[in-house]
């Protein structure tokens, strides 16, 4: 059957991109018809994606592609660009249109007032479409390309607030770190280049070269690693991760889209679009399972000891994302890790839009001055709980199917995987349950900000009782929307109907539910919330329970075990050293040298105006000089030869 729909897919990107043109251009004068045109152009690209994915899975639609734009030729070879849908695109296309839709709507409250609104709205539309580029671009060069205007996207966003110190650095720490995982994918693009029968670059050209075992293995471990190392920069796996926490200086709606739908979500991607390469080499989908696995409880670990709730939520998206990579590692299939992928989109943009939602009524964001939140916002307070037992992967919501997926593939193919992830999932479950009760249950605490600075602080408590209240209505929409998929979206693949599986590898999967793996990761769930109960709301267990008795565990977790500080002594510090030598050779060497030159001729051109004065006094005597010179010259040569 060919596709309808699919020919159009190029007006999905484009839409958000002539949004970003008509806001660059004009978005002051537009004012809040400027918000506007980004939402229904983002409104516009979802209906064409919805369109495309529902068509794929009414019936047996073909591959869709188009490369017929000529970009370069150089002797008999040419590049061309275009674009391609199938399966997993289609899914991805869904995914980031209707995140981003969500998010632009939400932005319209919580952006109110200021002043770059459209600058804002802009940046978010270039993003939208720097990522959709990059979903279906139909050979790995213009997938790059778009990958690094991905990286350009968030730098913006992530600095947005450039008048923060903060922001800046976030924003540049954010760009350089995955510019190194970028280097290794450019390597690999290369690899590609010079090893694929006529130099080919194109998705379907690379199925056919290494599922036929065309290029060397040796080979193919090198391509799949390096195309690794530039996922593990986007997706912030270990140790390419210290970007992503920092990110959480941007506003809060892009944190939520930088962390489920864009920037974190294109390594994922990656790796399964090339996921042929990857399942011609054992060695490197070990390194992707290990890295990821190693990943998935290193951060959940750091997230049971942070205080500041977009933090928290960061180190969630680290971790979860080790999952997936553990999932593609395992290298059964990519259809687990893009599952997780799908439900961990939902249900991480709706605890990050409800952190935002939080953080908008009380202007903190350390959950140690919060509290008692349920009591006035109270849809905030049901969205966001759902949100985390979805990332709990409590039954029946949709974080329980996808995370059940994967530790199922762990538990048949690989033992130690399946208990770090089932450890991780206890660690994960504690640290949501810790936010939780501390945001939204208890009694106020800490101390609000006032806007007068002529008066003392308000108690928090005073602020919950006359200032608080829920978040305005372009808020809570995109919270209950998301909260609705939160539940329902986990359904389309179980261990009962696998309908997801099926239709994106175009295979029948006969995968049992194992009742071991169910049990083991539910326990997990239930007893982190549990512990999360008993000593954050309930008291029976005290708060300092550890950091009284092991105060070091606590700094090394609270601290991120000083991951940053050793980059900075090892990396850091060195390289500023060494150019600061540099510098000092350049400055006193280099131009040295030059300036000395500089010296030495403007001195000799002044000398020479002033020995050519037209005095003829002046110039007798430098004859006489001369003389006199070429006199002792020839009489002292004389006397070395007769000496």
């Amino acid at each position: 059957m060919v596709s309808d729909y699919s020919q159009y897919a190029w007006l999905i990107p484009l839409f958000p991109l002539l949004a970003f043109l008509a806001l660059t251009a004009m978005g002051r004068q537009l004012k809040d018809l400027g918000i506007y045109i980004s939402i229904f152009a983002m409104l516009a690209s979802f209906i064409v994606a919805l369109l495309i994915f529902v068509e794929r899975i009414g019936g047996k639609v073909e591959d869709y592609t188009w490369n017929k734009l000529h970009w370069l030729q150089v002797g008999d070879f040419t590049l061309n660009m275009g674009f391609e849908v199938n399966n997993l695109n289609a899914l991805m296309l869904v995914i980031v249109t209707l995140v981003s839709l969500l998010v632009n709507i939400y932005s319209k409250g919580y952006m109110k007032g200021d002043e770059r609104i459209h600058v804002f709205f802009g940046y978010i539309a270039l993003f939208s479409f720097s990522m959709l580029g990059l979903v279906i671009s139909e050979n790995m060069l213009e997938l790059y390309i778009f990958w690094e205007l991905v990286g350009v996207c968030s730098f913006l966003l992530v600095g947005f607030w450039y008048f923060k110190p903060e922001a800046k650095a976030a924003a540049k720490k954010a760009f350089i770190v995955t510019r190194i995982g970028d280097v290794g994918l450019f390597i690999a693009i290369l690899l590609l280049f010079w090893y694929m029968p006529g130099h080919a670059l194109d998705f379907t050209s690379i199925h056919n070269a290494f599922t036929t075992g065309k290029i060397d293995p040796t080979i193919i471990t090198w391509i799949a690693i390096l195309i690794f190392i530039g996922a593990m920069g986007k997706s912030g796996q270990f140790p390419l991760h210290t970007w992503l926490p920092d990110a959480m200086e941007g506003p809060t709606p892009i944190s939520a889209l930088i962390h489920a739908a864009t920037m974190v979500a294109a390594g994922v991607y990656l790796v399964s679009r090339t996921f042929d390469i990857f399942h011609a080499s054992p060695d490197a989908l070990l390194v992707v399972a290990y890295v990821g696995g190693f990943t998935a409880i290193f951060a959940a670990t750091i997230g049971i000891a942070q205080n500041d709730i977009k933090r928290i939520l960061a180190y969630s998206t680290v971790s979860q994302l080790g999952y997936m990579m553990m999932a593609l590692g395992i290298g059964v299939s990519y259809t687990s890790g893009m599952f997780h992928l799908f439900t961990h989109a939902f249900f991480k943009a709706l605890l990050f839009l409800g952190a935002g939602s939080v953080i908008h009524a009380v202007h903190t964001q350390d959950i140690n001055e919060m509290g008692g939140l349920s009591r006035k916002m109270k849809i905030t307070t049901w969205t966001f709980a759902i949100g985390t037992l979805a990332l709990s992967g409590i039954f029946p919501f949709a974080g329980f199917w996808s995370k059940d997926m994967i530790l199922t593939e762990a538990y048949e193919h690989n033992q130690l995987l399946f208990w770090v992830g089932v450890i991780a999932a206890f660690f994960t479950a504690f640290y949501m349950s810790r936010l939780f009760f501390l945001v939204f249950m208890g009694s106020p605490r800490g101390k609000a900000k006032t806007t007068d600075d002529n008066h003392d602080d308000h108690s928090h408590a005073a602020h919950i009782a006359h200032e608080l209240h829920e978040s305005p209505a372009t808020m809570t929409t995109s919270l209950i929307i998301l909260a609705v998929l939160a539940v329902v979206a986990g359904f389309v693949n179980t261990p009962f109907n696998e309908w997801l599986s099926q239709w994106l590898t175009g295979h029948d999967h006969d995968e049992k539910a194992n009742w071991t793996v169910i049990i083991l990761s539910t326990l997990a769930g239930v007893l982190g919330i549990g512990l999360g109960y008993l000593i954050y709301l309930k008291r029976t267990i005290p708060r300092d329970v550890i950091s009284s008795k092991m105060p070091w565990l606590y700094t090394l977790l609270n601290r991120k075990y000083f991951i940053d500080e050793i980059y900075d002594g090892v990396i850091v510090k060195p390289l500023r050293g060494l150019g600061w030598i540099l510098e000092l050779f350049d400055v006193y060497i280099v131009d040295g040298i030059v300036r000395l030159v500089a010296f030495t001729v403007v001195g000799l051109g002044r000398l020479g105006s002033r020995l050519q004065n037209g005095q003829l006094q002046t110039y007798g005597v430098i004859m006489i000089l001369g003389m006199l010179i070429l006199v002792l010259a020839i009489a002292g040569r004389r006397f070395i030869h007769a000496g």
